[in-house]
């Protein structure tokens, strides 16, 4: 079976999101990613696979080091489900307080 990735899967894990705010200032190569970050180059590497898998970051060669770029408009599809949620649990917390408030006068 082929494990679907989307862009929620990028940003559910808290490695992968810092990754991502680092890559957001500009490319990095996988070694300055590394840097200060208190990960493995191996685990680096297996995030940067699944951040790619995502579509969050795109990887190319330059010379003899592979350098990554965030993707960044793949979190659109984020910002347009929080929007989303945000506007139903609005709704339904609107009902409830009219409900209670209705509950309160009887």
């Amino acid at each position: 079976m082929i494990e679907r990735r989307d862009v929620f899967q990028a940003i559910a894990d808290p490695t992968r999101r810092m990754i991502i705010q680092r890559l957001s200032g500009g490319a990095l190569n996988i070694g300055q990613i590394v840097d200060n970050s208190g990960i493995t180059r191996q685990g680096i590497a297996k995030h940067l696979k699944v951040l790619s898998e995502c579509g969050m970051i795109t990887l190319s060669q330059k010379g003899r080091e592979q350098m990554c770029e965030a993707n960044l408009d793949q979190l659109e599809e984020v910002m347009t489900w929080v929007q989303e949620s945000r506007k139903l649990w609005s709704q339904r917390f609107h009902k409830l307080d009219n409900f209670l408030a209705e509950t309160k006068n009887q």
